[in-house]
This record gives structure tokens, C-alpha cells and sequence, in this order.
């Protein structure tokens, strides 16, 4: 991890935690890249009646390979920054350092 920024993400046992930044409203689902502190992500769901954050797990989950009651949105339900839990995650859809196996 010499010389990047790592800050976005953690393991705890096997579950993997991630600070994202989502910018609601996009042309389509995707993943950006790190951003300082943050991953960017996009999404196209409003940032409207829990839409966005409803919208960003089921997202998730089907990236990481996991069902969705294995992704916990722990901070920022109202927020664009979001702290995201992902409980053993079995796809990688986006470089993890230490982790070789990407989909």
C-alpha cells in the first residue's frame, strides 16, 4: 500500500468496509475511482425517500457477488458520504490491494 491512498476501505474479520462517496442521479451504475479518503460511485436512482440508498445496495451486492442483506449501510444514510459494510465479499469489482482475484 506504499505510496497510495488506501483510506476508502478495512477488513474486519471477513467483512469489508468501505467509505464511499455517491453521486446520485447518473447516467448509469458504476464505480469511479478512489477519491481522497472515499471511492466515487455513481448511481442513477434519486437521492429521494431512501430510493438512492435502497438503490446503492442492491447495487453493491450484485457487484460483490453477495446477497443483500450482506451489505449494511452503517453511516450517512442522508449524506452523500456513506461508511458501507460488506459481509464477505465473493466478487472483487474493484481493485482491493492484497486481493488478486477481481471478476
Amino acid at each position: 500500500m506504499s505510496g497510495t491512498d488506501d483510506s476508502w476501505y478495512r477488513w474486519e474479520g471477513d467483512d469489508l468496509l468501505l467509505s464511499l462517496r455517491v453521486q446520485p442521479r447518473s447516467g448509469r451504475d458504476a464505480f469511479v475511482a478512489p477519491h481522497g479518503d472515499h471511492y466515487k460511485v455513481r448511481i442513477t436512482a434519486p437521492p429521494v425517500e431512501g430510493r438512492a440508498n435502497a438503490h446503492l445496495i442492491r447495487f453493491l451486492a450484485r457487484e460483490f457477488g453477495v446477497r443483500r442483506s450482506q451489505v449494511q449501510l452503517v453511516t450517512g444514510a442522508g449524506s452523500r458520504c456513506k461508511g458501507v459494510r460488506i459481509q464477505a465479499p465473493r466478487k472483487w469489482p474493484i481493485r482491493i490491494p492484497g486481493r488478486e482475484d477481481h471478476s
